[in-house]
């Protein structure tokens, strides 16, 4: 990302903050789709992380990031591999404890994770957009969203068992091929999708994602979008009433997922999740299977390494079990 031209707004560095204020918020909308879209095709264009590479340089397992090389140092880079960001400051005495710690098993990581270090005196926008209420702050990315964190130096074993629980979460280990394939955004096919997003038609945007999953399906960008955008045509129409409609007939199963998609569809991940959980609970039989696979249908477009997903899973298990 090139920085903007003093005095003069960049609209790509605009839109990027857009869809980094989405992707931190956790919030599901059509520019984080079309974000989500761009990031994991960059992703694979760049050169995984190599642990050779001098520290603090672009690609190394430790890297410094600014507000400029956010979005491709942490966002872009956390579709092949989990970021970890290090908040912290100069003044800040538990921070020179904790980050050569981090330092030191990024490095024994052998690029199965990078840790990107965060000067929040020297960035204060990224600092507030990450809701940073102390330092050291430490906070993981998979896949353009925050999936955990913590507050304050922790011992090395406890930092030890943080990153291995992370890597084991997200990508088992796996260190990505330098070598894989074509990049994902030099698809012709995707530039359909992505036009109908930006003229607001849902219908040609899944039409378009439809049928490259047809002929690719496991192409790494078109199943996830495709998901997301027929998520957001079912809650566009469903509409604002949906809600009103869903409280009226409590034992309407079509209304109780209509309401969750639309609530979905604004965000409301929680409150999506909770929706159907309690129909689950009181229903049984054909109905409380059709509420089950919509929900896990929504946990596909949320995605797995959301905590929200995996809490959500949990309590479906109780629900079922």
């Amino acid at each position: 990302m090139q920085p903007s031209r003093p005095g003069r707004p960049d609209p790509r560095a605009q839109a990027q903050q857009a869809h980094l204020a989405a992707s931190l918020a956790g919030a599901v909308d059509l520019a984080a789709v079309k974000a989500r879209s761009e990031a994991a095709a960059r992703a694979q264009a760049a050169p995984p992380p190599s642990p050779a590479a001098p520290a603090g340089a672009p690609g190394a397992a430790v890297v410094d990031v600014t507000e400029d090389t956010f979005q491709a140092e942490v966002l872009d880079r956390s579709f092949q591999v989990p970021v970890v960001l290090d908040l912290w400051a100069e003044w800040c005495g538990p921070c020179k404890q904790l980050s050569p710690v981090l330092e030191r098993l990024a490095a024994e990581g052998g690029g199965s994770w990078v840790l990107a270090k965060v000067d929040v005196d020297a960035n204060p926008a990224l600092a507030q957009g990450l809701r940073v209420q102390g330092i050291p702050a430490v906070k993981a990315v998979w896949q353009g969203q925050l999936v955990a964190e913590f507050t304050g130096a922790i011992p090395e074993d406890q930092a030890r068992q943080f990153v291995a629980e992370l890597v084991r979460a997200t990508t088992g280990g796996a260190v990505p091929d330098a070598g894989d394939g074509e990049a994902a955004d030099d698809d012709p096919r995707l530039d359909a999708a992505e036009a109908a997003l930006e003229r607001g038609d849902l219908a040609a945007a899944e039409a378009a994602y439809q049928a490259i999953v047809d002929a690719e399906p496991d192409h790494p960008v078109a199943g996830l979008a495709l998901r997301q955008v027929q998520l957001f045509r079912r809650a566009d129409e469903a509409g604002p009433d949906a809600l009103a409609l869903a409280d009226a007939a409590p034992d309407d199963v079509t209304a109780q997922t209509r309401a969750a998609d639309f609530l979905l569809g604004t965000g409301d991940v929680e409150g999506a999740f909770a929706r159907l959980l309690d129909v689950v609970r009181r229903t049984a039989g054909e109905e409380r299977d059709q509420v089950r696979k919509h929900l896990v249908e929504l946990f596909g477009v949320v995605g797995d390494q959301d905590p929200r997903v995996g809490d959500a899973r949990r309590q479906l298990t109780l629900a079922l079990y």
